[in-house]
């Protein structure tokens, strides 16, 4: 579905990413570079995103979880879907404090797939976007892989500012 002012320029694009924690339970960012045009005001409009998180590990009393994250701006800790820069986030964990075997399970994210009547989730006006892992209370690294899927579009000049503006200024 176009969105108003913005004429696509490219049919679906299905962009892949993948994340690995550095070291257990140690915050980790990759950049993924969408090779947008500034000089044309080229963006990219997000239609959905699905984000698969390692499982956490299944440590007797110990609650584990792992997190990951697709931000438009660079952080230096896992962002919530409150900041406006989180497009997508996604947690599971395992409840076993207390408990003498693994726990119980949770799984929490935000919509992979967006309701049909929504245009669009997001769009990216700068040339890159951001994943996200980390892990607690896990004897392993844990990774993230995911893909974004959207279109490029072309904005106003006035209308590319704007976006390139917002998206900066976010957290």
């Amino acid at each position: 579905m176009p969105v108003k002012g913005l004429t696509e320029t490219s049919s679906i694009i299905t962009v892949g990413f993948d994340v690995a924690e550095t070291a257990a339970n140690t915050f980790t960012q990759s950049r993924i570079d969408l090779q947008l045009n500034p000089l044309d005001n080229e963006v990219f409009v997000v239609y959905a995103v699905d984000l698969d998180v390692g499982a956490p590990d299944a440590i007797a009393g110990t609650s584990t979880n792992v997190i990951g994250a697709l931000t438009t701006t660079s952080q230096t800790t896992l962002p919530t879907l409150g900041q406006s820069s989180c497009i997508a986030r996604k947690a599971l964990q395992i409840r076993a404090a207390g408990y003498v075997d693994g726990g119980v399970g949770f799984e929490t994210g935000s919509v992979e797939s967006p309701p049909s009547l929504l245009p669009y989730i997001a769009i990216i006006a700068t040339n890159d976007f951001f994943v996200q892992v980390q892990g607690a209370n896990n004897a392993v690294g844990h990774s993230m892989q995911g893909k974004m899927y959207g279109v490029r579009a072309r904005a106003s000049a006035a209308q590319y500012a704007a976006l390139v503006q917002s998206e900066v200024l976010t957290n």
